[in-house]
């Protein structure tokens, strides 16, 4: 009778508990904080975009300072993939390591900091060698928005040919000069493709930049297949483009909290 008295109790007692624990574990991830730095951001990103294929052992991810608008984060050369918080270094919008400390850099550092001078208004760059952008970039095809969630394409995107202002080179924005013609085919457009090389999306944080430039592979992905079907693609229109594109910024948290926490598992093995 005592035995069976305890094993009530016992049990009771584990349910009386059961739901704090639920309540509890969602914070041990944190997936929907709003006070992420920069520097936290710039790491996720990284290896959300890694996981997705959308960067490989090359490209980047990169945050304005939030207190210093003339400098802007963005990490040492390494594999996106492996990319930590001590590994984020500062630059000055010249492309200047502020304490490089003997890291290596970059080589197209210049794509973030010509960006950084040009447009006040964004505040992440990314930039991939996507291999579903490649094939708009070297053809005559234009890339154009496919569905909702890569809206923002529906404004346009421009290609910037390295060629036709510096001839023949390794295809690299490896100086200032080739990043302020970069800056200028993007112009005031969320994308720009890079012929031969891939491509570069801004965007009012780094949220939003990995998010578009995730999902410029996806459409391109998806206009390469809708093209080999044959007859005429319905794409979305610039009206269609504009609205969507705001409901998505409205629910962007609903992917990135989804992408931390697959990244947060990988990161846990």
């Amino acid at each position: 009778m005592m035995l069976r008295w305890c094993v009530i109790w016992v049990v009771c007692a584990g349910l009386s508990v059961l739901p704090q624990v639920r309540a509890q574990a969602p914070t041990a991830v944190s997936p929907s904080r709003s006070d992420a730095s920069p520097t936290e951001d710039i790491v996720i990103g990284s290896r959300i975009l890694a996981d997705f294929g959308v960067l490989d052992g090359f490209g980047h991810v990169s945050a304005r300072d939030p207190n210093n608008p003339s400098r802007f984060l963005l990490a040492r050369s390494l594999a996106p993939a492996l990319v930590t918080a001590d590994d984020i270094m500062e630059f000055d919008l010249d492309g200047n390591a502020v304490d490089p400390r003997g890291r290596s850099v970059f080589l197209e550092r210049f794509i973030h900091s010509e960006i950084y001078r040009a447009r006040p208004d964004v505040m992440a760059v990314v930039h991939t060698h996507s291999p579903g952008v490649i094939p708009f970039g070297v053809s005559q095809v234009p890339l154009r928005a496919m569905f909702h969630n890569a809206a923002f394409l529906a404004v346009g995107t421009p290609v910037w040919d390295i060629r036709k202002e510096f001839g023949e080179t390794d295809m690299l924005v490896s100086d200032p000069s080739r990043g302020k013609s970069l800056v200028q085919a993007l112009g005031d457009k969320p994308v720009v493709l890079m012929r031969g090389h891939g491509d570069v999306t801004v965007g009012p944080s780094v949220k939003m930049a990995v998010f578009r430039a995730y999902y410029t592979d996806v459409n391109a992905r998806l206009q390469s297949q809708a093209l080999a079907l044959g007859g005429e693609v319905n794409y979305l229109t610039p009206g269609e483009g504009a609205k969507a594109d705001a409901i998505n910024t409205i629910v962007l948290d609903r992917s990135w909290n989804l992408w931390k926490l697959r990244v947060a598992a990988i990161m846990a093995k």
